[in-house]
């Protein structure tokens, strides 16, 4: 049987003639750029989020870029960030003439280690210079945002919350929920078709209570424009287009359902894990009570064996898999005039060394999972 790590035309064909009518007025309209479109997904979006600004970009990788510029910060600061994430979380600081300093993960989520990021404030040499952080809701499982929050308000911090793989996820204080991108400056969204609300095409958003912060965004996104041809800044050309627009508005009708199937697809695996005998080779993200963790992507650890041979195997019988990521940003060529060497976060060396993504998307079957399981178990058993 062929799985693949993931299907958008199951789930196409279930809104394929909403999604085609949709094009075609757009195209028959004429106005394909910041239109109508946008608009209602802007609004919808703050509607969803309880947010009171959402902006709509090219992409996920520009939201953050624009994020970062719009907080003003001085040529040579330093922001806090992860070593365990894509690329465009870190590049978006240097991109901006910052400087990253990189702080190791939490072992199990592989979220960003907030004690690790307290010592760093700390200790830093050059403490003073550290003005922001960029957290990152990996895989779709929330930060500890209270501790996180508590870090922002006792250094002072600017916070961007990188919530690319994490839309609808949410976190509680108390008996509020609060969606993960909407507790600090900006959150910032991808809408790559592989996410859990993802377009045909490229896409992102910008959000944020912040309405002054929320302002210089979106002028950012059309050249630093508060009018047209009339220039604030240097910005940059970040639009995104009707189409894509108005497919995430059809398809953002149906995220949580999308996120509950997700979840679901987490439960399975967990019990299939069990039933198997695999819980003693592999750790696997549990699933909560609450909604914390909306799974874009599903993650497993390796306690024994060796993953590139089980990511050789899965793949030898047509099992879709993915190594998220291969290589921590602080040993990535581009950015070894930061100094950091092997070693320095041992956590995220091992976890780029022992995990795993197995195929999740909404529309997945039970049975299908049962034959990812059982081709997992034929490896460490031979079964």
């Amino acid at each position: 049987m062929k799985v693949p790590l993931f299907d958008m035309t199951r789930q196409y064909e279930k809104i394929r003639t909403e999604v085609l009518n949709t094009i075609d007025e757009i195209f028959k309209s004429g106005k394909v750029v910041l239109g109508k479109h946008v608009k209602n997904l802007e609004e919808n979006i703050e509607k969803y989020m309880n947010v009171k600004n959402a902006i709509g970009v090219a992409n996920g990788s520009d939201a953050l870029v624009i994020a970062v510029k719009a907080l003003n910060l001085n040529p040579g600061d330093y922001v806090i960030t992860t070593p365990y994430t894509f690329f465009a979380t870190a590049s978006c600081i240097v991109r901006n003439g910052l400087t990253p300093i990189f702080v190791d993960i939490e072992e199990k989520y592989y979220n960003i280690d907030l004690n690790e990021v307290e010592r760093i404030l700390k200790t830093h040499p050059q403490k003073e210079k550290i003005k922001a952080i960029i957290p990152v809701h990996l895989f779709g499982k929330t930060v500890d945002m209270k501790k996180l929050l508590e870090l922002k308000e006792k250094y002072n911090l600017k916070v961007i919350e990188d919530t690319a793989q994490a839309i609808g996820a949410v976190w509680y204080d108390g008996d509020k929920k609060i969606y993960a991108g909407t507790a600090s400056e900006f959150g910032t969204i991808s809408f790559f078709p592989t996410k859990n609300l993802g377009g045909y095409g490229d896409g992102g958003m910008i959000v944020s209570n912040n309405d002054e912060l929320s302002q210089k965004a979106k002028y950012l996104r059309v050249h630093g424009a508060s009018k047209k041809y009339y220039h604030d800044e240097v910005g940059f050309n970040s639009r995104l287009d009707e189409v894509q627009a108005a497919i995430l508005d059809i398809k953002l009708k149906q995220l949580d359902e999308y996120i509950e199937k997700r979840i679901n697809v987490a439960k399975i695996y967990k019990k299939l894990f069990t039933e198997n005998g695999l819980n003693e080779y592999i750790e696997y993200p549990e699933v909560f009570k609450d909604r914390t963790h909306v799974y874009h992507q599903y993650v497993i650890t390796l306690k024994s064996g060796n993953r590139d041979e089980l990511f050789k195997h899965l793949k030898e019988n047509e099992i879709g898999t993915s190594i998220y990521y291969p290589k921590g940003l602080h040993l990535q060529k581009c950015f070894e005039d930061l100094g950091y060497k092997e070693g320095d976060f041992p956590i995220t060396e091992k976890a780029c060394k022992t995990t795993i993504a197995l195929p999740i998307f909404p529309e997945l079957t039970e049975k299908e999972q049962e034959h990812v399981v059982k081709t997992i178990k034929n490896y460490f058993k031979g079964e």
